[in-house]
């Protein structure tokens, strides 16, 4: 089955096929990767697109919950759910792995949690030239 417009699904129902919701995932993926979905584009909601697929909706948010723990979309109650600017998701991994890297160090040195966050504010602080 195919959804048409900016998103184009089509699920594979041939025995040894990913399963649908993997399917669903992929696509969405593939398409972001390829800018075919750019950041701010909505996805259809859950119902519909489980409708259209013919497919229940567990499928469909099984899919849209993955690709929100892969940071490839977000969903709000009002918004819906939409794609993310992935280079702000890359941002957010960096200063996440710059983070666990400065707490291993603050352990390794017998820093407590006051001295080892002091040290943090003062390096931000820094950074925005304060």
């Amino acid at each position: 089955m195919t959804l048409d417009g900016p998103l184009v699904v089509h699920l594979d129902r041939a025995a040894g096929a990913p399963a649908p919701w993997q399917q669903v995932h992929d696509q969405v993926v593939a398409a972001v990767d390829d800018g075919r979905l750019v950041p701010g584009d909505r996805l259809p909601t859950v119902r519909a697109l489980a409708q259209q697929l013919g497919v229940a909706a567990g499928t469909v948010a099984r899919a849209y919950r993955a690709l929100e723990a892969s940071d490839v979309v977000s969903t709000a109650s009002r918004a819906g759910t939409v794609v993310r600017d992935r280079t702000a998701a890359r941002g957010d991994a960096a200063a996440r792995a710059a983070a666990a890297s400065l707490a291993r160090e603050a352990v390794a040195a017998g820093l407590d949690d006051d001295a080892a966050l002091s040290l943090l504010r003062g390096a931000l602080a820094a950074a925005r030239g304060r």
